[in-house]
């Protein structure tokens, strides 16, 4: 029997995965309901007219309402260094936490080659003990060489676009436009879904040498 609360978590690192609805977690049982019995309502009614935005509204006011709330993490600072270069003249490499990788190099996460998606959901408590594996993406990949898995998100929409969470084809139209001065050679990705203090014990000087060793100014970090 599955309680409210479980129904709440699971779009969290759970069977439902969800990231439209990854915010549930944050709401008590009392604003869920409540917010699903709005749902509900505004479904119906715009069922009747047509006006589906009226839904997409209500879920952007639901996630506003649980993120605006104090973060379980918080940090007044970080390492971060003031920009010094117009982006024009600007060096960038791209680093996401999406579980990207190149065809035909799986990181082969678990010492499992080849794992399907469903298997990194159905084992994400394992990832979170993990310590994190880099892959690297040369920054002339096609879109259709690239490959995602990821226990901790639902990752349709990615597959369905690349960019939306791994702009490498944005990054690089933006070379060409001059925006940026440069794309590094090589794009970075990981299961975000790990160890976080392996993360930041283990491997965090290893990736700062692989960024610095391409003569990079600035790093695009996308979190999922």
């Amino acid at each position: 029997m599955e309680t409210l609360n479980d129904f709440k978590n699971s779009f969290q690192n759970g069977n439902r995965m969800d990231l439209n609805f990854k915010f549930f977690s944050h709401l008590t049982d009392d604003e869920a309901a409540d917010f699903i019995e709005e749902l509900l309502a505004r479904l119906g009614t715009s069922l009747n007219d047509g006006r589906l935005e009226r839904i997409a509204e209500h879920i952007v006011q639901g996630q506003t309402r649980a993120y605006s709330r104090p973060a379980k993490y918080n940090y007044e600072e970080g390492p971060f260094i003031r920009f010094r270069k117009n982006l024009s003249e600007t060096k960038i490499a791209l680093l996401t936490s999406t579980g990207h990788f190149l065809e035909g190099d799986d990181p082969a996460p678990l010492g499992v080659p080849n794992m399907s998606q469903q298997e990194a959901v159905n084992r994400i408590k394992e990832f979170l003990k993990e310590k994190p594996v880099l892959s690297t993406i040369p920054k002339n990949t096609p879109v259709t060489k690239l490959k995602v898995r990821h226990g901790g998100y639902d990752i349709s929409g990615v597959q369905a676009d690349q960019d939306t969470a791994f702009p490498l084809n944005t990054l690089s139209i933006l070379e060409q436009q001059g925006h940026i001065g440069e794309l590094a050679q090589f794009a970075y990705s990981f299961v975000g879904a790990c160890s976080q203090e392996a993360l930041k014990k283990e491997v965090q000087q290893e990736w700062v040498k692989l960024l610095k060793q391409q003569d990079v100014d600035a790093a695009l970090l996308v979190p999922v």
